[in-house]
């Protein structure tokens, strides 16, 4: 439910397909807009319903799209967001949106954001609110379609995931001997070292990694074993790319 009461303007954040996992993007994301002084409601399309109260009442829409699934769900799932929501500010992020940002410009998004997103979403956000303070982050320029890709390193904050479905609704790890483990999901570090020719990272993270400080991946686990997680898995591109970083995440957890 909506606290009506509650006089902080409203953002929804959508997670169209994760694999069935708890999604970090919208997590993430929802720790820097409550910073900037939002309430977050975050809706997982694989968990649950599009419903017309919060995007009614929604000053500010972002729709994750990390994968190909989940943009074609974005798809079908946008005039039904604009036709909920005509006033709120639109946008999708991720390393489906840059590329794709021709269709999503043409129907109708106002914000095609790529990278590292979420310092351009909080400006995005911050401007919605008249009489706050200008973003000191520097403008990352909009590219021929108009999307903007930002590849600075940033300040990654400990997500927040009390406003998704709770861990127990989303995939379990199946042992061979039968028992079921709740799993915890995070990423420890985006974009990728690599240039496979196959992979929808290179064209936006062109050969560039960026790493999730260790306090921050070790405290967003922290509070997912809190909630029941007994397994951990990363959904780096490659978790690998810095490989002192990786053992440091690795030694800590053992």
């Amino acid at each position: 439910m909506i606290d009506n009461d509650d006089p902080r303007p409203l953002a929804v954040l959508i997670n169209p397909y994760e694999l069935g996992r708890q999604p970090f993007a919208l997590a993430e994301l929802a720790a820097w807009l409550e910073a900037d002084g939002y309430r977050v409601r975050c809706v997982d399309l694989a968990l649950q319903r599009l419903a017309s109260e919060p995007l009614q009442q929604a000053r500010l829409i972002a729709i994750s799209l990390g994968m190909h699934t989940a943009t074609r769900i974005a798809l079908e799932a946008i005039p039904r967001i604009q036709a909920q929501a005509p006033h709120a500010r639109l946008c999708v992020f991720g390393l489906y949106a840059p590329v794709n940002a021709e269709l999503f410009s043409g129907l109708g998004v106002h914000d095609i954001f790529g990278g590292e997103a979420e310092p351009l979403i909080s400006e995005l956000a911050r401007s919605l609110r008249p009489g706050l303070p200008e973003s000191t982050t520097e403008r990352a320029p909009a590219d021929a379609n108009g999307a903007r890709v930002n590849l600075a390193k940033i300040p990654f904050k400990r997500p927040v995931r009390d406003a998704l479905p709770p861990l127990e609704r989303y995939a379990r790890l199946l042992l061979a001997e039968g028992e079921e483990r709740t799993v915890a999901f995070t990423e420890a570090s985006r974009g990728c070292k690599h240039l496979c020719r196959h992979c929808p990272v290179v064209p936006v993270y062109g050969g560039r990694f960026r790493i999730v400080p260790t306090e921050v991946v070790l405290a967003d686990i922290e509070q997912q074993v809190e909630a029941g997680a007994r397994h951990v898995s990363f959904g780096d591109p490659d978790f690998f790319n810095g490989p002192t970083h990786a053992r440091r995440l690795v030694h800590a957890l053992h």
